[in-house]
């Protein structure tokens, strides 16, 4: 069995680790705040640019797939070429790929240049973290990651808020345009501040491994959407991509499994302290991000608020990420983290249950409480997950550790995203229908596709027919969020199982160890360390 080796001392770290840890919060603050914009701007892209529900959700899948796909071979090039290096490189080409969707003129521009953004910011997360990985000895990485997690928090706070300011203020292009200014602030720090750190014995590319990734998930998630549009599972159009899908995905796995430079570094999934938290945290993020970008619309339509206002309705998720999830590595320490990444798993899986209640009175208090504590076990849950799963992988693999955790729980929210809308779309349309058979072919059609354009239709027919009809569309929604809710709060309670039968109750690390292979070793060389060391002065 390899033994441990000794742990760097005062005068091996870097003293400018926390400033460097501040840094990299900006750059991480650049791709999150992307997401969470978009939400807010969801409904005005779609009267802005006629956008249908089907081609807003693939602005919002182009990019996950694009970064989920590229995540593996970001991660092995900054391995292998420098982490500080590829992070300049990502930053400055989502800088102008957030130019490029800015002025997208219609929806086809707007997913292809959201997807532009996503392969450039999937450079950010791995390197990020693997930065942590490596510049932050086991016993302060807890604390750094609780930070690192509440940055996402931050962004949480700040993307839909100032969303729904430059929507109300500006055109929809300058929720992108945002992203300059911070990736030169990024660019700058980076510039200055971090070091560089690289693999001394990194692997090859895998070009075979990253077309067939690529391949297979944007087949897979095309199929899933396509099924929920058409509501025909058998339709070639949606069976064929589903099963091509799978079979890229399957032959993908074969090869890196065979491979001696696997994008996807297999033998990180036979250490159970890495895949237990890894599908944890995997199908928390598949749950909160399709049931976000549909609450996103009860706000703006079936609330009728302005994109600040329901902006301002995040801010509660956000609080509760900060205040969660710095402080969890103490509440570890105390409990475990079988214990406390179970209690957050709970939490949230109690407020999609509460979600199922939402109606068009729903008090604003209720509102707020119920995103505090969405915020809050989401918060309490991430962090001492990826805690696990850094302490797992060796700091001369971070790159690729780092992007197997990014790249899964990235999969994991463009599926849920898809399979949510399916679900949604399918449970909507079957509820109007009854109410729309008196109209238009073409009016009936652009009812049944969204809330949002039912209202549109609404708007049309005017009078008392067009509030009637909106009154269905509202209750047809209500009833595919509740469903929405249903499907993610199951999401979150098999979490909650895998973390309970899947979990070692004591903590497993690599870290710091001499840099042999992980390929070859048994679980069993991943040696056991207390859940948290205490925190330095």
């Amino acid at each position: 069995m390899a033994q441990p080796a000794t742990a760097p001392t005062e005068e091996d770290l870097n003293p400018r680790r926390w400033a460097i840890l501040g840094v990299l919060v900006i750059s991480l603050l650049v791709v999150v705040l992307d997401n969470t914009v978009l939400n807010v701007a969801l409904p005005t892209i779609a009267r802005e640019l006629d956008a249908t529900q089907e081609q807003l959700i693939w602005s919002i899948n182009a990019y996950s797939c694009m970064f989920a796909a590229l995540l593996f071979t970001w991660g092995v090039l900054g391995d292998r070429y420098g982490r500080k290096r590829i992070l300049l490189i990502g930053l400055s080409f989502f800088g102008a790929a957030s130019l490029l969707t800015a002025y997208a003129q219609t929806p086809l521009q707007l997913i292809l240049f959201r997807g532009l953004m996503g392969a450039a910011g999937a450079s950010v997360l791995p390197v990020t973290l693997s930065i942590i990985t490596v510049v932050f000895p086991p016993r302060e990485r807890g604390r750094a990651i609780g930070l690192w997690a509440a940055a996402v928090g931050a962004a949480v706070a700040i993307g839909p808020v100032l969303g729904g300011f430059l929507i109300e203020h500006f055109w929809w292009g300058s929720v992108f345009l945002i992203n300059v200014p911070i990736v030169v602030v990024g660019l700058i720090a980076i510039t200055m501040l971090v070091p560089e750190t690289k693999n001394p014995k990194p692997g090859r590319l895998d070009p075979a491994g990253v077309v067939l990734s690529i391949g297979g998930l944007l087949l897979l998630t095309y199929g899933i959407l396509h099924g929920g549009d058409t509501q025909d599972w058998l339709l070639w159009t949606v069976s064929v991509p589903i099963v091509l899908g799978l079979v890229l995905l399957t032959w993908f796995i074969l090869i890196e499994k065979n491979s001696d430079h696997p994008s996807l570094d297999l033998s990180l999934f036979r250490i159970r302290s890495f895949v237990a938290p890894l599908t944890a945290v995997s199908l928390a993020f598949a749950a909160m991000s399709g049931s976000l970008v549909f609450l996103t619309f009860y706000l703006q339509t079936v609330r009728g608020w302005s994109p600040l206002k329901a902006g301002l309705f995040v801010l509660p998720v956000a609080i509760g990420q900060i205040l969660g999830a710095p402080r969890t590595q103490k509440l570890v320490a105390r409990f475990g983290a079988r214990t406390v990444i179970t209690a957050g798993l709970s939490l949230v899986t109690i407020v999609y249950v509460v979600i199922t209640q939402y109606s068009t009175t729903t008090p604003v208090w209720g509102l707020l409480l119920t995103n505090f504590f969405l915020g809050l076990g989401l918060g309490i849950t991430i962090a001492p997950c990826t805690t696990r799963m850094t302490l797992a992988t060796p700091p001369q693999r971070s790159g690729a550790g780092s992007a197997v955790q990014n790249t899964v729980r990235q999969v994991g929210a463009a599926l849920g995203v898809a399979v949510v809308s399916s679900v949604v779309a399918t449970m909507y349309s079957n509820k109007l229908s009854p109410a729309v058979t008196a109209l238009p072919s073409d009016a009936r059609k652009a009812a049944l596709d969204d809330i949002q354009s039912a209202a549109v239709v609404a708007g049309q027919v005017g009078g008392t027919a067009g509030q009637q009809l909106f009154d269905a569309a509202t209750t047809a929604f209500l009833h595919a969020l509740h469903w929405a809710a249903i499907l993610s709060g199951l999401m979150t309670l098999a979490a909650l199982v895998v973390i309970q039968l899947r979990l070692p109750a004591t903590a497993e690390t690599a870290a710091w160890e001499a840099a042999a292979p992980l390929e070859g070793r048994r679980e069993e060389a991943v040696h056991p360390v207390p859940e948290a060391a205490p925190e330095l002065p």
